[in-house]
């Protein structure tokens, strides 16, 4: 009988082209089928929770797959992250209601991003920060990501993603932060949000907004203004993703 798997993963996303399997290319989901594979003999495809970037990292990404295979969930950690590389790691693997689907069933996700304050990025944490020395003002970029929280179309903040719709996803752009804050750690400026779930770039498109914000070429005011434009053009510049983490999934 086959059993369904909730897999927990980490991830260096310098490393990859992103989650989704594309033909030539090394991605998180195409490693991971093949270790699986490789491990249970069997030909599968993983579900992620979403489709994290080329360049994004991933704290706790989850996936869930469905396998024949009777190897303890103990000893299929073991076994996968012994064919895998070290810069993709499984964390844990339960097993899961036949219901379960990565995607499908979350509830919340958090993301990160981190920005480098000061005027030399360490060597070692280049692909990990998006460095900006520049001057910025934080309060008036606390200010402004207090204004996205709640349920809101979030057009403006979307890329075009020319995937959906294709795995039966609703298309309404409508979707809630929960939390949305900036805060200072040492050199560091991190962004953490929170909400039921996010467009293509949202968190890379809210930050690179907030970010001109910071520079002074929008205020905070301007953000409700840019939300209801519901405009891709209306907002700015898509954020660096090496800055970005996907933190965790809540079922």
């Amino acid at each position: 009988m086959a059993r369904n798997l909730k897999i927990t993963l980490a991830y260096d996303g310098f490393d990859f082209y992103g989650w989704q399997v594309q033909p030539g290319l090394v991605t998180v989901q195409g490693l991971l089928s093949g270790a699986i594979e490789r491990v249970t003999g069997e030909r599968l495809l993983p579900q992620g929770s979403g489709r994290t970037d080329a360049g994004v990292h991933a704290l706790a990404q989850v996936a869930s797959c469905a396998i024949e295979s009777p190897i303890p969930t103990a000893n299929l950690v073991i076994a996968l992250n012994d064919v895998l590389p070290p810069s993709l790691r499984v964390l844990a693997i339960e097993e899961a209601n036949a219901d379960f689907h990565a995607r499908a069933s979350a509830q919340a996700k958090t993301y990160r991003y981190r920005i480098w304050r000061g005027a030399i990025c360490p060597p070692f944490l280049a692909r990990y920060v998006y460095h900006h020395p520049y001057p910025l003002d934080e309060n008036a970029m606390a200010e402004a990501a207090c204004v996205v929280v709640g349920e809101h179309d979030f057009t403006s903040f979307a890329a075009v993603d020319p995937e959906r719709g294709h795995d039966e996803q609703a298309l309404s752009n409508l979707r809630t932060v929960f939390s949305s804050a900036w805060r200072r750690e040492g050199e560091e400026l991190v962004y953490t949000v929170r909400g039921n779930g996010f467009l293509h770039h949202m968190v890379r498109n809210l930050v690179g907004t907030f970010l001109l914000v910071g520079k002074g070429t929008l205020s905070p005011r301007d953000i409700d203004r840019i939300l209801q434009a519901k405009s891709r053009s209306a907002a700015g510049p898509t954020a660096a993703a090496h800055g970005l983490y996907l933190v965790g999934v809540e079922y």
